[in-house]
């Protein structure tokens, strides 16, 4: 009987694991999306606008 119950708590502990796991590579998605997004957008905008252009004496 003790076989067939640590069987199920590692097979419950593995689970959740897995969904840790899972939420820690989401967590990082998202945190590298909202971290790098915004950085290229405003590259992007000051590009367009011309401010990395060198200035004409």
């Amino acid at each position: 009987m003790k076989n067939k119950r640590t069987k199920k708590i590692k097979t419950n502990s593995n689970k959740k694991n897995q969904e840790i796991g899972q939420t820690k590579n989401s967590a990082k998605l998202i945190l590298f999306i909202f971290g790098i997004g915004p950085i290229i957008g405003i590259i992007i905008f000051l590009y367009s606008k011309g401010f990395f252009n060198s200035p004409n004496i």
